[in-house]
């Protein structure tokens, strides 16, 4: 049960729904409950702990149906169920020729489950020393019974054995559909038809020929459904996986949906993740001396347990980023990222230049967050870049409200065109702030090259980053959360 519910999961989150570790062991207790008879309410009962909202419910349904599909012979073909009488007539005509049906010291046939009948499981060799037959029935019988049941079964517990819910790239449908076939019995069946070539039973050959091909077919179209479940997002959690990691200036037009969507997901897991580390750290810890007068009366027994409150410093933010050129992109994300979590970090205040500085908060306050950044580009965008005008209009903006809380974030690659940086006013900024973190887009190896001030930036700067793509503004973010909260 722990390995069907297992494999569920990892289909549902294939598709998109977000299953935790809780809510994992929550379906396991509900499994426990209802069981798996009914499917109906199986589903039912599921969904409610595993599916939370309108398009994660809609995913669950049709997951759960494409996995719990059990049809897979559920038309049996016409070949599988020939007539008892023709295998009677072909027992007869064996014995007949001379016995050749029979093998073996216990005159069993072969189609009975002789020492040349294909195993369960796919053994498919001779028993050694008079093994005892296996309880499961061979691939030959099952066959030629047309027992869609018993198939089914055997078809899932042979792709259990072959891992096919590792399967992730289509080029593997044909290597798991061998190694399914194999693990069903197919070295017994091809023997049994090479025996009845053999004994010149050419329509009972030619009988079992054609079901194994259909055979085949079936197990190519589960393989291939199982291929649908398990990597039903695949190609576009790639693409994800490449975007977070390409640099940002490189992002072409065509995938800024799939970023913005990346970086709501990014921030999401972030207030998931540092919301949790809040509330543990405004519980405190436990003051044990207090603890114990409380319980007296209970003879010692912690009934009520009492917390040292702690306060939360909740730290004031304020970045000031490059709008210029390339850098503009990264400015972008990052913004997005810091007005993405007012949830844990309420006091945002930003800023934005390219020559003259000028704060965007209240653009953000009024606008939605896309619009807000459109007018930040446009309006303080595509000038020549100047970080020592830059850090006066920043001085005089924003240089008495900096205290021990306050965190400052300078986004840019420091180059100045040659013209004055003004790292005096950054230094006096960092005496001021709780720490100054500058992220420079651009490599550590283009640093002080050309026009570039990082040599006499860097110092006033608690650290200076390279910060290029989506994960390495994420790290920063969560460092940021981590040492505030």
């Amino acid at each position: 049960m722990s390995e069907v519910l297992g494999d569920f999961i990892r289909a549902l989150r294939a598709a998109d729904v977000r299953v935790s570790t809780s809510e994992s062991i929550d379906a396991g207790n509900v499994i426990d409950l209802v069981g798996f008879n009914e499917r109906a309410t199986l589903r039912d009962a599921l969904s409610q702990v595993l599916a939370k909202s309108d398009d994660e419910k809609q995913a669950f349904l049709e997951t759960f149906d494409t996995f719990f599909a059990f049809d897979q012979f559920k038309e049996k073909p016409q070949s599988l169920n020939p007539p008892a009488a023709n295998e009677n007539d072909e027992r007869q005509q064996d014995e007949a020729e001379g016995g050749e049906g029979q093998e073996g010291e216990g005159g069993q046939s072969a189609e009975a489950g002789g020492p040349s009948s294909p195993g369960g499981g796919g053994s498919g060799g001779e028993r050694q020393g008079g093994e005892a037959p296996q309880p499961r029935d061979d691939l030959v019988s099952l066959l030629e019974r047309g027992d869609q049941a018993a198939l089914q079964m055997a078809l899932a517990e042979a792709a259990r054995q072959a891992n096919l819910n590792r399967i992730r790239l289509f080029t593997q449908r044909g290597m798991f559909t061998r190694r399914i076939m194999e693990l069903m019995g197919l070295d017994g069946l091809n023997e049994e038809i090479e025996r009845r070539e053999q004994a010149r039973n050419l329509e009972g050959a030619a009988r079992l020929m054609q079901s194994r091909e259909e055979l085949r077919g079936q197990v190519r179209d589960y393989v291939e459904k199982q291929l649908e479940i398990f990597t039903a997002n695949a190609g576009r959690q790639l693409r994800e996986e490449v975007l977070s990691q390409m640099r940002l200036s490189n992002v072409d037009r065509s995938d800024m949906r799939i970023m913005r969507e990346l970086v709501r997901k990014m921030a999401k897991r972030l207030i998931a993740m540092h919301s949790r580390r809040k509330k543990i750290a405004r519980r405190g810890t436990l003051d044990v001396r207090r603890t114990i007068r409380a319980n007296i009366e209970y003879d010692g027994l912690l009934f009520h347990t009492i917390w040292k409150r702690t306060k939360v410093d909740r730290p004031k933010v304020m970045a000031i980023c490059d709008v210029s050129g390339s850098v503009a992109q990264v400015s972008r994300f990052l913004l997005m990222f810091l007005y993405s979590l007012q949830e844990v970090l309420p006091n945002v205040r930003s800023f934005a230049f390219s020559g003259d500085l000028g704060e965007t908060t209240e653009m953000f306050d009024r606008e939605k967050l896309e619009q807000a950044l459109a007018l930040v580009l446009r309006d303080y965008g595509g000038g020549s870049t100047d970080y020592g005008r830059a850090f006066e209009d920043f001085e005089a903006l924003a240089m008495d409200d900096i205290d021990h809380r306050t965190t400052v974030l300078i986004l840019g690659d420091a180059r100045s065109n040659y013209g004055d940086p003004r790292a005096d006013i950054l230094k006096l900024v960092h005496a001021r702030a709780r720490r100054v973190i500058w992220l420079n887009p651009e490599p550590r190896s283009m640093w002080n090259s050309g026009d570039s001030e990082m040599r006499r930036l860097s110092p006033y700067c608690d650290r200076a980053i390279t910060c290029a793509s989506l994960k390495d503004l994420e790290r920063v973010v969560s460092d940021l959360l981590r040492t505030a909260v």
